[in-house]
């Protein structure tokens, strides 16, 4: 039975769902037992199983190290990077331990982890809190990169990542934390791998991740009081990424929008916009477009921090220059 939710007690709801069913899953991290994690995910845990969750040193080498050894030995480790920019500092475990080992031992060997990682701005937790990290990990085979939007996506896209065989990066993004959407009680998976098409539209097709898509969804509304039909898609695994869901997408409307926050220099939108141009390109009715952050580190001043960020009137401004080319 669904009933609103927020997105932090649905992430709460899938790890205990999950220690629940399997025995194998534990999870550690800074602060992660008995306080419950710093944005308090991991409540309720550590009292019903403390002995399979787990404080850590302030280690992100040996979090990611321990939980990648964990892992190869059968268990299934939920490991938390209290903020997803400190991912730099255990960077060689997850990308050449983590992400190598099936490819390694030819099938043989998996190391089935989760690493939940706190990711994006929007609370002036300035320069090294505040980052959008996911294109430092998509040049990674091997690596699985799970990005939800909704509550709903949240408790699903968790259980699915903590049931997959890879190791996994699920970038949980601040400000949806509060975020409430239908969540069903009962456990259940959303599908990795697999975009959503939000809304069905038949003029422009905007791509959009996390908190993005909400500014997504608001452009949408202001451009059909101008007659313009908008598709949007979330991706919800960013890597690897539904191709094919784009690809239809955009074939249908002629026009793409993508939406990211963060640098545009080589960022998500960038391997979205090179994948369109490559293979669909005769059906495009105007150049893509890139929505993002300015290429600045993010500050920790509000005024100049927002201001760095896309806003709904940069999308809608993307989409009429698409539409009017």
């Amino acid at each position: 039975m669904a009933r609103k939710l927020s997105f932090s007690k649905a992430i709460n709801e899938a790890l205990h769902q999950e220690m629940e069913r399997d025995p194998s899953v534990f999870i550690l991290g800074e602060d992660v037992a008995k306080m419950g994690g710093d944005f308090g995910i991991t409540q309720g845990i550590w009292h019903k199983w403390p002995e399979r969750a787990k404080d850590t040193a302030l280690s992100e080498s040996a979090i990611i190290g321990l939980s990648v050894g964990a892992a190869i030995c059968g268990l299934r480790p939920v490991a938390e990077l209290m903020f997803a920019d400190f991912v730099t500092v255990c960077y060689d475990q997850l990308v050449n331990n983590a992400a190598k080992v099936h490819f390694m031992y030819g099938g043989k060997a998996n190391c089935p982890m989760v690493v939940r990682a706190v990711t994006g701005s929007g609370i002036r937790c300035a320069y090294h809190h505040s980052q959008c990290i996911e294109p430092w990990l998509m040049n990674i085979p091997g690596l699985v990169i799970a990005a939800p939007a909704t509550p709903y996506e949240a408790k699903g896209m968790l259980i699915s990542s903590i049931r997959n065989n890879d190791p996994v990066v699920f970038l949980e993004h601040k400000l949806l934390y509060n975020s409430k959407g239908d969540v069903p009680e009962e456990p259940y998976e959303v599908e990795l791998f697999k975009a959503e098409i939000e809304q069905q539209g038949n003029d422009i097709t905007i791509v959009a991740t996390m908190k993005m898509l909400e500014l997504a969804h608001k452009a949408a509304r202001v451009l059909e009081k101008e007659g313009v039909s908008v598709e949007i898609i979330d991706p919800r695994t960013i890597f690897p990424l539904d191709k094919k869901t784009i690809i239809e997408s955009v074939a249908k409307t002629g026009r793409l929008v993508v939406v990211q926050e963060g640098p545009k220099v080589m960022g998500f939108g960038a391997e979205i916009g090179a994948m369109i141009a490559e293979d669909i390109f005769e059906y495009l009715k105007a150049p893509v477009k890139r929505v993002t952050s300015l290429d600045v580190p993010v500050s920790f001043s509000p005024g100049l921090e927002d201001y760095i960020n896309p806003t709904v009137d940069h999308v809608t401004a993307a989409c009429r220059d698409a539409m009017n080319f």
